[in-house]
């Protein structure tokens, strides 16, 4: 091994290692569906979309206008129930006397039901009973339970909502806005039983007098496999109502349309916001377990190692944007002993400019450490160990030749004095 040939190893290792930035352009995939590019055309006075995984507003309309807000009041019942009460709760059901065009379950009051089914019953048929049911014996009246809803609203920042009962019949009090109510699903759809039950085409209550079935009121959900929620509501003052979500290939967004003029007018606008939301984003993985990030060279050898991510990365984008993969502090030469998955270094992940994530550069295999004989052979092979070691030869010939020479003159003096005199 010669002296050049090692550092122009350890060169190229050193430049392998340092890698300083990756750009990796989020894959086009799939094309958006026709026309979804376009401004989505809805008639709704008011209206909302929104990503939940980058927080955007998608799109919206008259979003934090004050507006009566029907049935879809149920959402923060439900939200006061599962915080105040187990789902296998049983509650005894109350005397209610709605008028013949609200929703009921047709509960008759002493019936013994579990907060699972009343919350079904709620969610899935609007059933006004069942919020009667969970007001009275949440709170211990209906008047408590208000309180407690506007509490919980006013603890959430929904700076445009009020409640005047637990069910949403017509109230000027009654009111929130589409910003607040997209705000309240996406607290509703983080508890995993009330995400799956507004997900149900229909349900079956096992428990009360004898068991119920009824359809969900959500036609969306029913018919259209994308959607999965979440809550309908309808008054002659507030109008149609629909709050909605939808999920596609690891993407979910949410839609609110307030005061549309039908039901068919609210299904088309959810759908059409739902669509257009989908197809705007995807799921890209800006790195994976095991991929390779780089290589350090080994000290005092003439081999490296590889460098690759900790773990994957899965981020959500909009189409057409980029995420920028950056290796730190990665390490030209690394000695042992290191075991595998050793951290040298970090990747950082930025997405619009915000650092989302940082995983660990690892090494992909152990790293043993320089034996004397690497550390000797290295050494000796070191161009500054040659320069080294010619001009300690040089020099020692030198002093050789300067010895040989003081000694001959000195010879040579002593041969002078022995002389014999003419």
């Amino acid at each position: 091994m010669t002296g050049s040939t090692s550092a122009l190893r350890r060169a190229a290792g050193t430049a392998v290692a340092a890698v300083l930035v990756v750009i990796a352009l989020i894959a086009p995939g799939a094309a958006p569906a026709q026309g979804a590019a376009s401004t989505p055309s809805v008639r709704a006075p008011a209206a909302i979309l929104v990503e939940p995984a980058t927080g955007d507003i998608v799109y919206q309309r008259n979003a934090d206008q004050r507006r009566g807000i029907a049935s879809t009041t149920k959402i923060m019942t439900a939200l006061i129930t599962v915080e105040h009460a187990a789902l296998d709760d049983v509650m005894t059901t109350v005397d209610y006397h709605g008028s013949p065009v609200e929703s009921l379950a047709g509960f008759e009051g002493g019936e013994r039901v579990t907060v699972r089914d009343l919350l079904r019953a709620l969610l899935v048929t609007s059933a006004n009973d069942a919020a009667a049911t969970l007001a009275q014996r949440v709170a211990g009246s209906r008047a408590k339970f208000v309180q407690m809803m506007n509490a919980k609203a006013r603890q959430l920042g929904l700076k445009d909502t009020h409640f005047a009962n637990p069910i949403g019949l017509d109230n000027e009090e009654n009111y929130s806005t589409a910003s607040d109510l997209a705000k309240m699903t996406l607290i509703l759809r983080q508890n995993a039983f009330l995400r799956t039950t507004v997900n149900l085409p229909k349900v079956t209550l096992k428990s009360g007098d004898h068991p119920r079935t009824f359809l969900n009121r959500n036609l969306l959900v029913r018919g259209v496999p994308a959607v999965n929620g979440v809550k309908t509501g309808h008054t002659n003052s507030a109008g149609y109502i629909l709050v909605g979500s939808a999920s596609r290939d690891g993407i979910t967004v949410v839609s609110v349309v307030l005061g549309d003029p039908s039901e068919a007018a609210r299904d088309s606008d959810s759908l059409e916001l739902l669509k257009y939301g989908l197809a705007r984003y995807h799921v890209v993985t800006a790195i994976k377990a095991g991929q390779l990030v780089g290589q350090s060279a080994l000290a005092h050898r003439d081999t490296h190692v590889n460098l690759v991510a900790e773990r994957t990365i899965r981020r959500t984008a909009r189409r057409g944007d980029k995420i920028v993969v950056t290796v730190n502090d990665v390490p030209a030469t690394i000695d042992g002993p290191l075991p595998k998955g050793s951290r040298v270094g970090t990747i950082t992940i930025t997405q619009r400019g915000k650092v989302v994530a940082h995983v660990p550069v690892v090494t992909a295999g152990a790293v043993d450490a320089a034996t004397f004989f690497d550390r000797l052979q290295d050494w000796l092979g070191s161009s500054m160990t040659l320069a080294l070691l010619a001009a300690f030869g040089v020099c020692s010939l030198y002093l050789v030749l300067l010895r040989r020479r003081a000694v001959r003159r000195k010879q040579s003096r002593r041969a002078g004095k022995g002389a014999p005199v003419a």
